[in-house]
């Protein structure tokens, strides 16, 4: 399951995507949320790794 939100963020000439992500932890087995903000070239690359 993942989720990439619509917020772009601008910072000078770079233009970059926060996405997040819900992953399940291995330990309890709940759902946690992982976010981090990046290219929007590598979005879908980041959402796709496990």
């Amino acid at each position: 399951m993942a989720k990439k939100s619509v917020a772009s963020l601008q910072t000078g000439s770079k233009r970059l995507t926060k996405a997040i992500k819900m992953v399940r932890s291995p330990k309890t087995g709940a759902y946690m949320f992982v976010e981090s903000i990046m290219a929007p070239e590598q979005v879908n690359e980041w959402l796709s790794k496990k």
